[in-house]
């Protein structure tokens, strides 16, 4: 058995910003040169998501609505309030709660198929990294395991 892990980084521009990672991904396990086993796409944070889904632009405008209706920017979390928060605080805190709450009802981490060199994905199905708060720095991690 054999293993291949790397890291992606991107810029986000603003909340829901989709960025479709489909092609790193592929290109990345063709690159590995493991042919049958699992490739994880992982996100490594708490404030933005992994969805495998579909790249429709109206469909996504859905998803945004849907998110904004879960979780809105426009309701008080205690997370937010600074005044009591003493956990997890960085010099330049932003309050984002809703965020946070959002991410619950997506993907943390995504496990695929890997069959004869080729990435398991359905016919409209691509990999994307959604950002739920704002423009920051954003890494993803990939793993293939496999023979």
């Amino acid at each position: 058995m054999k293993t291949a892990n790397t890291i992606f980084s991107y810029q986000t521009k603003d909340i829901f910003d989709f960025i479709d990672i489909t092609d790193e991904v592929r290109n990345f396990v063709e690159e590995s040169g493991i042919k049958n086993g699992l490739v994880n796409v992982q996100i490594l944070h708490t404030s933005a998501a992994l969805i495998v889904n579909e790249n429709e632009p109206l469909l996504l405008n859905d998803i945004k609505r849907n998110l904004e209706n879960t979780a809105s920017r426009k309701i008080d979390y205690q997370h937010d309030d600074f005044s009591i928060r003493t956990v997890n605080l960085c010099d330049d805190e932003c309050k984002n709660g809703h965020s946070h709450c959002k991410a619950i009802h997506l993907l943390v981490s995504a496990t695929l198929n890997l069959i004869d060199g080729k990435l398991q994905l359905g016919r409209w199905q691509r990999i994307m990294l959604v950002e739920l708060d704002h423009s920051r720095p954003r890494n993803v991690q990939v793993q293939v395991i496999g023979e």
